[in-house]
């Protein structure tokens, strides 16, 4: 039988970094909650959780707000890729945007999830995090699942010149039409690269096929 200390050696250990004392205390008590999980750093900002790492250890996932003052989520998870690329990063924010998922998932994060989700969906986010790699929900890409509803890796295509070259601007902040001018192609074009991506990903996102890039070194990140 483990004893209670081993138990808690078993436990993913988590930060978590948020510029909202109250939300941040709230979850740190319904994460804890969850049994599965223990919290061993809080910080109000990307620069208060590079303090704390100073002087303790680094955690198996860090949960990470988006907008805070100082240093924000951007700029943290970029830093903590330099520094701590073992950690992993789940952005959790009230924001839903694609280029701000891309640039998340550019910088680093593993996963992207709203703070009004079900604690069922942040159990299992953290959970397949740490386990898989990477959580994939509706923000990022719903059809990136088997028939039973679990993550799956995506497959290897063949993919045009083209194709890839539109899938590099995708990774972009530009938006088809900028994309168009880059590429110097029509707009209608740019759709059908778009859609074509979209079929032969199995995607249908453009963080979808941002996320592909990125775990298959299409984009310098």
């Amino acid at each position: 039988m483990l004893s209670s200390h081993s138990y808690k050696m078993n436990k993913i250990t988590l930060a978590l970094v948020d510029d909202h004392v109250i939300l941040r205390k709230s979850l740190g008590i319904l994460i804890e909650m969850l049994e599965d999980f223990e919290i061993i750093l809080e910080a109000g900002n990307g620069r208060e959780l590079i303090d704390q790492l100073k002087e303790k250890p680094a955690p198996d996932i860090v949960l990470l707000d988006i907008t805070m003052p100082v240093m924000d989520g951007v700029e943290t998870a970029w830093w903590l890729k330099q520094h701590y690329p073992t950690v992993k990063v789940l952005a959790l924010s009230m924001i839903k945007n694609d280029f701000i998922i891309i640039r998340m998932l550019k910088n680093g994060a593993r996963g992207y999830i709203l703070k009004d989700c079900e604690p069922a969906e942040l159990r299992a986010a953290l959970h397949q995090v740490h386990e898989k790699g990477y959580y994939y929900n509706e923000l990022i890409t719903p059809k990136m699942k088997n028939k039973d509803g679990e993550d799956i890796d995506s497959p290897k295509i063949m993919l045009t010149e083209q194709e890839l070259n539109f899938l590099r601007w995708a990774c972009t902040e530009k938006n088809h039409k900028e994309i168009a001018e880059e590429m110097r192609i029509s707009p209608r074009t740019v759709d059908g690269y778009r859609d074509s991506l979209f079929k032969k990903l199995n995607v249908n996102t453009r963080v979808g096929i941002a996320l592909y890039a990125i775990k298959n070194g299409l984009v310098q990140v």
